[in-house]
Parts: structure tokens; C-alpha cells; sequence
């Protein structure tokens, strides 16, 4: 199935008012519970998303845009949030929102950039479609995986409803 650049948009602009309505106003046990080592809270995979915008989409969308295949995307740092000092959520959500609406103004897709190609440190060659989609990807199963790691929070307390909430036994581990 090809990209349809619009309903891609469309999602990558309201991620940040999903996971808005989804953490804002919960109580810091909710947003720091995570599964144990090596899983994410909500809260670290909103950072997740927050430097992924900043240090991954932006700049190789960027990089195909202005070297083609010529320069080898940097690597993505996928746990850097985690050494951040934690600020309110509040703080975090304003922020993913804000640099969000920022890297769609200014990379302002185009259909017909779809086909250029970029060079990525362990995939080789990509393009900006797959880029593009991959973004998108990205933010809904970060999506999931928040909604995830909050319903947990539940997993004993549901008692025989257990039976019909797989996720509460689906502990997945940090990307």
C-alpha cells in the first residue's frame, strides 16, 4: 500500500494532543510506573517521542532533502530521554507539542520527495517514503505501548477479566 502523505500528516500532527489527553493531569505513579528493567514508563517513551522529533526524524528528512544517499544518517540515540532530569509532565507534553508543530512547518512534506533516497547506518539505502512511514509507525506504536504500560498498572486488580486483557500480560521491552 502506498503513503497517503495527508492521513500521515494528519496523524504526526495530533500525536502530541493523543498523548496529552492520554497523561496529562496523572499522578506521577501512574506516569513513572514502567514493567521493570529495560521497559519504559509513559512518561520516558513521551521523552522518547519528544527526542526522536528533535534528533532523528527532523534531521534525516533533513539530510535526504540536501545529500541524497551522499551522508550517512547519524544513529539514533533511542534511550536518551533516560538520561535527562526529569521536568513536570506538563513541561515535557508543551514541549513534544511545540517542536512537533515546529518539524512539520518546517519540513513541509512533499509528495514528490517520496522516491528521494537517503543513507541509513544500518539499513543502507531508504527512502524518504519509507522515513516518512516509518515516523508514523513510530508514533502509533509508541501510542500503544503507553496506553500499555498505564493499563499494567490494573493487571491485578481486574481479576477474572484478565482473561480478556492480553495486554496486562504483554510486558514489551524498551525499543
Amino acid at each position: 500500500m502506498d503513503l497517503d502523505l495527508a492521513a500521515a500528516e494528519h496523524l504526526l500532527t495530533r500525536t502530541p494532543d493523543v498523548v496529552a489527553a492520554l497523561l496529562g493531569g496523572l499522578p506521577d505513579a501512574w506516569l513513572h510506573r514502567d514493567d521493570g528493567p529495560g521497559t519504559w514508563s509513559a512518561y520516558a517513551i513521551l521523552g522518547h517521542l519528544t527526542y526522536a522529533d528533535a534528533t532523528n526524524w527532523r534531521p534525516r528528512i533533513r539530510m535526504i532533502r540536501e545529500h541524497g544517499a551522499g551522508r550517512v544518517f547519524e544513529p539514533f540515540d533511542r534511550e536518551a530521554m533516560l538520561r535527562d532530569a526529569p521536568e513536570a509532565v506538563d513541561v515535557l507534553l508543551d514541549r513534544f507539542r511545540t517542536g512537533r508543530r515546529r518539524t512539520l512547518a518546517d519540513l513541509a512534506l512533499d509528495g514528490g520527495e517520496l522516491d528521494r533516497v537517503g543513507s541509513h547506518p544500518e539499513f543502507g539505502e531508504v527512502t524518504m517514503r519509507q522515513v516518512v512511514s516509518a515516523w508514523v509507525a513510530h508514533d502509533l506504536t509508541h501510542l500503544g505501548q503507553m496506553a500499555e504500560v498505564l493499563a499494567r498498572r490494573h493487571r491485578l486488580d481486574v481479576g477474572p477479566y484478565r482473561k480478556y486483557l492480553p495486554a496486562l500480560d504483554r510486558v514489551a521491552e524498551a525499543e
